[in-house]
């Protein structure tokens, strides 16, 4: 194996490529990258943890057919440092000799036939083409309300629904729930959950694509699925089980509807917070009255009083949160002003677009006291 090509093209591969590769595992060709030259002038980069694949081909020179596995970090590393020049990488026995410039490396190479081997999906299988810059606002918008506990299985994932006129990305941890919807045209109706921490690591592979590559294919069966950005691929694993009802979830009436600028909410939320009880839930409390919403909170540092104008419709009511979980919320919205329906002071709060159903967040109260 032998290929020559530019340090800065080959850092931005790695970079991508090692995404996939775990420091957890006690399985040493999970530590690494398999790298594979073809003839015809290509390098492709592999690496795995057996949930996620990355692969990554680019175009090399004076390359010279064959296969080995670098130990990722290392390879990485003196691939980073070395001077923006061209480097050649080569086989030699069990070594992998490298050069660049005045610099040479030679580091141990482990056999490729340990490393796994992920099977592709056929291409006909549940093709949809995602606009990348769409694709991230989803993630950036759901995957903050998944489960960052393993142990509770499928609500560590995002559910993507995809409807015949539309795609919905679903995502609880039974504090808050997120929704958020996009309007497309699907071949098929399908649901796959897919991990909140795997969507997050699409979206950052999204935000190093190429500006030439806007769009993104998705590839699904029923056990994995295959994200296509440009040069890079990506194997994943989808999550095993049902999904929680999430419709099942949402109020069906509401007795008050308050309309509030998104921005002076948070903010407002944000200085409260600074005072909210450490153990006790970043607890504030809103007071909803006529015109205003007060936002309280204090600790044994003392206390604070904020106050929001808003519009509402229904009662006046007393309500405590959890400041992070609003806050949350309110950062994963652009629009300006949002809807906030309540019941009492026990039951989430929906939160609501002024138009449209581009997005639906519910956020469970902490219970509060008067005192």
């Amino acid at each position: 194996m032998k290929f020559t090509c530019n340090q800065s093209v080959l850092t931005k591969a790695l970079n991508i490529v090692s995404k996939a590769v775990t420091s957890r595992t006690t399985i040493p060709i999970l530590k690494g990258i398999l790298l594979e030259v073809s003839n015809n002038g290509t390098l492709k980069m592999s690496a795995s943890d057996l949930d996620i694949t990355i692969e990554e081909t680019i175009e090399v020179e004076n390359a010279e057919s064959g296969s080995i596995v670098v130990q990722s970090k290392l390879f990485g590393d003196i691939i980073r440092k070395l001077p923006n020049a061209d480097v050649s990488v080569e086989q030699e026995e069990g070594n992998v000799i490298i050069k660049c410039m005045n610099s040479q490396f030679s580091i141990i190479g482990l056999s490729p036939d340990e490393f796994p081997n992920i099977k592709d999906i056929e291409e006909n299988q549940g093709n949809i083409v995602f606009n990348k810059t769409i694709l991230k606002e989803m993630i950036r918008k759901t995957s903050f309300a998944a489960s960052i506990d393993e142990s509770k299985g499928v609500i560590t994932g995002i559910l993507i629904e995809l409807l015949a006129d539309g795609i919905n990305m679903v995502a609880i941890d039974g504090y808050r729930m997120a929704i958020t919807r996009e309007a497309m045209i699907n071949k098929e109706e399908k649901n796959v959950i897919i991990s909140a921490k795997i969507m997050n690591e699409i979206s950052k592979i999204l935000s190093d694509a190429s500006e030439e590559d806007e769009n993104v294919k998705l590839f699904m069966s029923d056990k994995k699925a295959i994200f296509m950005i440009g040069s890079v691929k990506v194997v994943l694993r989808l999550l095993d089980g049902e999904f929680i009802k999430y419709k099942d979830v949402l109020p069906k009436d509401n007795k008050i509807k308050v309309k509030v600028n998104k921005g002076d909410l948070m903010e407002s939320i944000e200085r409260a917070s600074l005072l909210s009880k450490e153990g006790k839930n970043n607890l504030i409390k809103m007071s909803i009255k006529d015109t205003i919403v007060t936002i309280t909170s204090k600790s044994e540092e003392g206390n604070v009083k904020e106050e929001v104008i808003i519009s509402k419709e229904g009662e006046d009511l007393d309500i405590g949160f959890n400041a992070k979980y609003v806050l949350d919320v309110m950062k994963s919205i652009d629009d300006e002003e949002v809807y906030m329906y309540f019941n009492t002071p026990i039951t989430p709060c929906l939160v609501e677009p002024i138009e449209g159903e581009a997005f639906e967040y519910l956020i469970l109260p902490v219970r509060i006291t008067n005192n």
